[in-house]
């Protein structure tokens, strides 16, 4: 919609982008105001470039809906968004008309109904969220799925350790969120899960830095990986995404139950359930977990450990959750593009033909 000119008030026809957590509105007569979702309040003046404007027609993102809240006795504003209701809480304002007005909305019994599905994305699940003073540890943080997932946690409030096998992609990864959003508090730490000494060299310098721990992220994974024996004399496979996980659990384990309420999250796959880690009798067979490359098959090496994050999760939260620490694991979608392909051509290949069908992150 063109920008149209008005007495006292600037007139922009660029579209300049907005930073992260803020929204472009329009109330019913066309005045444009911006919320901003990290800070809670709304402002008449573009954040970059101060201006004002008013634009033709009604509202841009849906009719306005005015209901009010039992025992309340106050009208709010409802801005229907992405299919979802999202209810203004106390500290935010909505501009009013040609008037500088700011009516500040009593605190709702339920401040945040939203509805998620296939596309919605993580800024929009965390849409609302302040995650200030908690503390976030991501693995394989700096791409993919971690990536995206630290971006989110550190926009909203959180610090957020990104804990990644190179330092020098780590701190590149750090550099991206810090243009978003120059006061993020995010911080790359080298840990390579193919050493069970890297484990615990990560584990001591993150309990050095005496930090509560909120959320532990078990993200990273290689899958399609030639067979290889780490220093520790494992299958890399079942030791990067399973073992060196299970490890660094166990070294902060301590420092989870001071900070609880706290969360293990371990991101598994649906692929565990295509393969077994027993043995003709029904019994354990260990030997799956760290094959000779006689016996090795990458696919089957990739579901097994998988499957081994599901069985470590489900006994955590058993053991944790009285104490406060809950553990999940998760299936991040079929059709979720990331770089875990990297590892064999082939594979790049057939990830690459099926982007065009997958979610974009």
């Amino acid at each position: 919609m063109a920008a149209l000119k008005y007495a006292g008030l600037e007139d922009t026809d660029s579209e300049e982008e907005l930073p992260p957590g803020w929204e472009e509105r329009t109330t019913k007569d066309g005045w444009v105001y911006y919320a901003n979702h990290l800070e809670e309040k709304t402002q008449w003046e573009h954040p970059k470039s101060g201006k004002r404007k008013r634009v033709a027609g009604g509202l841009s993102c849906s009719q306005k809906l005015e209901f009010c809240v039992p025992g309340v006795h106050q009208i709010i504003f409802i801005f229907g968004l992405y299919s979802s209701k999202n209810v203004f809480h106390q500290g935010v304002s909505l501009a009013q008309k040609e008037a500088s007005l700011v009516l500040s909305l009593p605190v709702s019994p339920n401040p945040t109904e939203q509805k998620y599905d296939g596309n919605s994305t993580a800024m929009e699940i965390l849409q609302g969220r302040d995650l200030s003073g908690k503390v976030a540890i991501i693995t394989g943080a700096n791409s993919g799925i971690g990536f995206e997932t630290a971006k989110s946690l550190a926009l909203h409030g959180a610090c957020v350790i990104l804990a990644c096998r190179s330092p020098a992609r780590g701190d590149a990864a750090v550099q991206r969120i810090l243009e978003e959003w120059h006061k993020a508090k995010v911080e790359a730490m080298t840990l390579d899960l193919a050493s069970l000494q890297g484990v615990q060299r990560f584990a001591e310098a993150f309990k050095s830095k005496n930090l509560p721990l909120h959320m532990l992220i078990c993200n990273a994974a290689v899958f399609g990986a030639p067979w290889s024996l780490t220093e520790d004399g494992l299958e890399s496979t079942f030791q990067v995404n399973h073992l060196g996980h299970f490890y660094l659990v166990q070294l902060l384990e301590d420092v989870l139950r001071q900070s609880s309420p706290a969360r293990v999250v371990v991101v598994s796959s649906e692929s565990h359930r295509f393969t077994e880690i027993k043995d003709s009798s029904g019994k354990l067979d260990f030997s799956l977990l760290s094959p000779s490359k006689k016996e090795y098959w990458a696919m089957l090496a990739y579901n097994r450990s998988k499957l081994c994050n599901i069985l470590f999760s489900n006994e955590l939260n058993r053991r944790l959750s009285p104490h406060g620490v809950t553990s999940n694991s998760v299936h991040p979608g079929n059709m979720m593009y990331s770089s875990i392909h990297r590892s064999w051509w082939l594979y790049t290949l057939l990830f690459t033909l099926a982007r065009p069908f997958t979610k974009s992150m």
